[in-house]
């Protein structure tokens, strides 16, 4: 017997949920539950995270946590609990199984069968974000080894256990090339480590092209934050339904499972919604506490049920579906199922769809570390940078010089084009003259002098070099 905590959610939640925990308990799941409330209640109640810290008790004990969709209500201050959630529990894998279930529900691909494995922690999702000037608003990109070994070994690890043959990366490390060039070099160092799955890369913007036309060139995909959260409702959406899709999120020591679409609240109690990605999530739950002959009875009984054309409003197609039924009806239906097999779609078989179990993460020797730089980033109203330099310039040092300015990523300085636009968020750099070291003193001194010269310094970032190596972006056009 394996305790969980349930949370039912907003909106349609508590009807899915009341469905999906009928279904599996009828199917035989030895769980126990411990209900809490998450959501718009606890938001309104003055809990800006929308859960209760008692509530993170219960869910930190009990490890498994299977959550309706929630309610974050409109307006600044409210933080999104999933992102919470999965941050604060360490869930760095998402994953989402998107299989096409031809003919019986509308699709373009019907030979699809992908699964999105997206890193769920850290990219932009990190969630630091600065406005530096009237013009310019910051959000950092945060990548690292330990996010990217992760999930790229979860990801060919999971594709060895369920048989699946090869894993495709997603990045676009050709503009960034810190960031999701360390993704796709991560990606590239595991791969060696699985010689019997094909492995390949595609840049994210014509890979997400390709995956919309011709979805069956994929298996499993692994991709950062972003991407995975807009790439996995398009693969959702393509294969049939949003609707119809559920996920797990994956960590270390604790799991959440779920619905991958929202609480829908203007269905609400009308018991139309579908409980199929609600209960889709908890089929991946029985799976991970390796009650998978439970998951398999449970997910072939729900194949049946779609096979006979019992559907929701959702799904349902005059000419495909045989009976359109509501939310708890759909969910005696696939009760009644229990114990048959489909006969046209794909029967499953869950004999080795256990929890995985990955090495810990092993911290590399550091690698020689040298400060070879600043870039001083500057608030300045003026648009020619050819005046701007003439300021900093004032602001040099002996054996150390300006090198270059950018605007927005691109060099404006020296032999910039006119043409360039420029907003006020200006990236100066400045370097050693040849001959010369660079150290932090020698940042505090140009800070000084930028403060002497009444310019307006909003931030500072290191360059360095690993190993010899530099290790920062240049500017475009350099």
């Amino acid at each position: 017997m394996t305790r969980i905590t349930v949370a039912k959610g907003d909106g349609i939640g508590p009807e899915i949920m009341d469905a999906t925990l009928k279904i599996i308990l009828a199917a035989d799941a030895k769980i126990e539950m411990d209900f809490i409330e998450v959501g718009e209640k606890v938001y309104l109640a003055g809990n800006t995270a929308g859960i209760a810290p008692e509530a993170w008790d219960i869910i930190r004990r009990n490890k498994v946590f299977l959550k309706a969709p929630i309610t974050t209500p409109q307006g600044g201050g409210y933080k999104s609990l999933n992102v919470t959630t999965r941050k604060f529990l360490g869930l760095y894998a998402n994953v989402r199984p998107c299989v096409s279930l031809h003919p019986f529900v509308s699709t373009k691909h019907p030979q699809m069968d992908v699964v999105i494995v997206r890193e769920n922690e850290e990219d932009l999702y990190a969630g630091i974000e600065h406005q530096q000037t009237n013009e310019v608003v910051q959000c950092l990109k945060l990548i690292s080894r330990p996010g990217c070994e992760k999930i790229v070994r979860y990801a060919f690890e999971y594709a060895k256990q369920q048989g699946r043959k090869k894993v495709t990366c997603f990045t676009k490390d050709n503009i960034m090339k810190q960031t999701d060039g360390l993704f796709h070099q991560v990606f590239d160092e595991i791969a060696k480590e699985y010689p019997t799955i094909e492995n390949e890369h595609w840049i994210i913007d014509i890979g997400a092209a390709k995956m919309a036309d011709t979805p069956e060139a994929f298996d499993v995909i692994v991709m950062p934050n972003l991407y995975g959260d807009v790439l996995s409702d398009v693969a959702a959406q393509i294969a049939g339904s949003v609707g119809l899709a559920g996920s797990a999120n994956i960590g270390e020591e604790c799991a959440m499972f779920e619905a991958i679409h929202g609480s829908a609240p203007r269905r609400a109690g009308q018991n139309l919604a579908n409980p199929s990605g609600l209960l889709q999530g908890a089929i991946m739950m029985l799976n991970h506490i390796g009650q998978t002959d439970v998951a398999e009875k449970v997910q072939n009984a729900w194949l049946t049920t779609i096979e006979e054309g019992i559907h929701t409003y959702d799904i349902y197609k005059e000419g495909v579906s045989k009976q359109k039924v509501g939310t708890s009806q759909f969910a005696d239906a696939v009760i009644d199922n229990l114990g048959k097999t489909p006969k046209i779609l794909k029967a499953v078989s869950y004999a080795n769809s256990a929890t995985l179990h990955l090495p810990p993460y092993q911290r590399k020797a550091p690698a020689e570390k040298m400060l070879v730089g600043v870039d001083v980033f500057v608030d300045w109203q003026g648009t020619d940078p050819n005046t701007l330099a003439e300021l900093l310039q004032k602001i040099e040092m002996n054996g150390v010089q300006l090198t270059m300015i950018t605007n927005r990523g691109i060099k404006v300085w020296p032999n910039g084009f006119k043409e360039t636009f420029c907003t006020d968020h200006w990236r100066c750099r400045f370097k050693p003259t040849a001959g010369n070291s660079f150290s932090k003193e020698n940042i505090i001194q140009l800070l000084q002098n930028a403060v002497q010269q009444k310019i307006d310094v909003i931030k500072t970032e290191n360059l360095y070099a690993f190993n010899g190596k530099d290790a920062y972006s240049l500017g475009q056009g350099q």
